[in-house]
């Protein structure tokens, strides 16, 4: 272990209250909580604001000052010696899939609570302000696209816009945030930050199967979500001929088949995911008109990802024209493919080892809202496992211990950041 891989003698010998932590992700996790042992804690619902409410509530109790910007983002303030210091952010989302788990997201958020609630209870300066941060509509469930919240504060939306999306019953996302009472007045915009950390479970099988307590996370994989649109003539079940059809259904599954050939192709790291599928207009007897489905393509490489985008639009084409259909592609998100700050990567990967933490360093395979914080800010994650790799699921789990580990990594990085 090099020199670098150890902690300054000149930080505190702090450790966070693991069974706190564990006890505050419990009491969160009853906000929303499904039959199946999971949490449904959708964006902007009444759970998210019975969430938030608990979150502020005790970020209150060890003085954190309290802020609300007009995407509904929190930022709860722990003040430093030196307040003309861009602050150190660390945090995550509390929102949920409809049937998500305890510990998405909201590990982030609690993590960070955690190490303030250390910091608090023994009395610790640091130079700068610690800013922990609750983001809106991580999920994207209810309001798409994903990352929404830090995606404006990072300026890759206009909030305009981002007020417009509406759920599936046409709620749009800014009353919603009215109704519930976390519309902001302050601008929903960046500051400078000296760096920003994320704790979160891996959301996959690789630190479990590999047998390490912590992932060095140096940067996430590029993502896109599309609507395939293939359209046809609808017609009745019965009467018509199978050769006479314009049926998108002659296409859809030759499409797919090519879109997990494609994955394949650039295996190990390639992800294509077929998430909703809808028929219009959808009866039981008629040939539908159009069906529409979702893609979900990822990559690390983002050269190789902006090759399969090519070859998806090639081959939705190739299998609709023989067939008399007509097919189209349309992006709904694209995230390229981030590197984290290596600053930032250093100081976590210092306190993993300084603190005797078997770690690995890897790539998020999926998308976080550091993604865009990074892109106004130095920023770095922290993994630790979930049992059996699964999440965004009522299943999802992970080891009081590991949840611990993950917290000191994060307590001691920032630390490390601090002294600068």
């Amino acid at each position: 272990m090099s020199e670098d891989s150890v902690l300054p003698p000149s930080l505190p010998d702090l450790r966070v209250d693991g069974d706190r932590l564990w006890q505050s992700l419990m009491e969160m996790a009853r906000i929303g909580a499904t039959a199946a042992g999971g949490c449904n804690r959708q964006a902007l619902s009444d759970e998210d604001r019975a969430g938030r409410d608990l979150f502020s509530e005790w970020c209150r109790e060890i003085g954190c000052e309290i802020r609300v910007d007009r995407m509904g983002n929190i930022f709860a303030c722990r003040r430093g010696a030196n307040s003309e210091l861009p602050p150190l952010l660390v945090g995550s989302h509390l929102d949920t899939q409809p049937t998500g788990g305890r510990f998405d997201g909201v590990y982030g958020v609690l993590a960070g609570l955690e190490v303030l609630r250390t910091l608090h209870a023994a009395d610790h300066p640091t130079k700068h302000d610690i800013e922990l941060v609750v983001w809106t509509n991580e999920e994207g469930a209810r309001f798409s696209p994903a990352m929404i919240g830090s995606g404006v504060w990072a300026g890759a939306f206009k909030i305009e816009d981002a007020h417009a999306i509406e759920d599936k019953q046409g709620r749009s996302l800014g009353d919603e945030l009215a109704r519930i009472g976390y519309a902001g007045e302050e601008k929903a915009r960046a500051r400078p930050m000296t760096a920003a950390l994320e704790a979160h479970i891996e959301q996959g099988p690789i630190l479990e199967d590999e047998g390490h307590q912590i992932g060095i996370v140096g940067g996430v994989q590029g993502m896109r979500w599309y609507d395939i649109t293939v359209e046809g003539e609808p017609c009745h079940a019965g009467p018509t001929p199978m050769p006479m059809r314009k049926d998108p259904f002659m296409a859809v599954p030759a499409i797919m088949a090519r879109v997990y050939a494609l994955a394949e192709k650039y295996k190990d790291s390639a992800r294509v995911t077929f998430g909703d599928i809808n028929a219009d207009p959808g009866v039981r007897n008629t040939v539908p008109q159009k069906v529409i489905f979702t893609l979900d393509m990822r990559h690390p490489d983002q050269a190789i990802l902006d090759s399969m985008d090519a070859e998806l639009r090639s081959l939705v084409e190739q299998e609709c024209a023989p067939k008399r259909l007509t097919g189209s592609v349309r992006e709904e998100w694209n995230s390229p493919a981030v590197v984290f700050d290596s600053r930032c990567v250093d100081a976590v990967r210092r306190s993993a080892h300084g603190l005797g933490t078997k770690s690995l360093e890897m790539v998020s395979g999926a998308g976080h809202d550091s993604v865009y914080v990074s892109r106004v800010a130095p920023t770095a994650m922290i993994f630790v496992p979930c049992e059996g790799g699964l999440s965004h699921c009522e299943t999802e789990n992970a080891n009081p211990e590991d949840l611990a580990a993950g917290c000191d990594v994060l307590l001691h990085a920032l630390l490390i950041l601090d002294e600068g």
